[in-house]
């Protein structure tokens, strides 16, 4: 039998998962101060994991590029 093409991948596990493993959902809880050392690790509450952009700027950030560029080109002299 052949083995499936997603095992065979090295980083196929370094991939985005939607499903937390119950130590990975404590160490987010925990990080959001929303779970203490006496609280049961059974029931816990829903963690939010959303896949992170990487390289995506923010709107703040492309209209402080934008200012910055229109500024820097105000001060170039102009050769007439």
């Amino acid at each position: 039998m052949s083995i499936d093409r997603s095992l065979k991948i090295k980083g196929a596990l370094s991939r985005h998962r939607n499903v937390l493993s119950r130590a990975e959902r404590v160490e987010q809880l925990i990080e959001e101060e929303r779970w203490s050392e006496g609280d049961s690790l059974l029931g816990l509450p829903k963690v939010a994991h959303r896949k992170s952009h990487a390289g995506r700027k923010d709107k703040d950030d492309i209209d402080k590029e934008a200012e910055t560029e229109a500024v820097a080109g105000d001060e170039t002299p102009k050769a007439e």
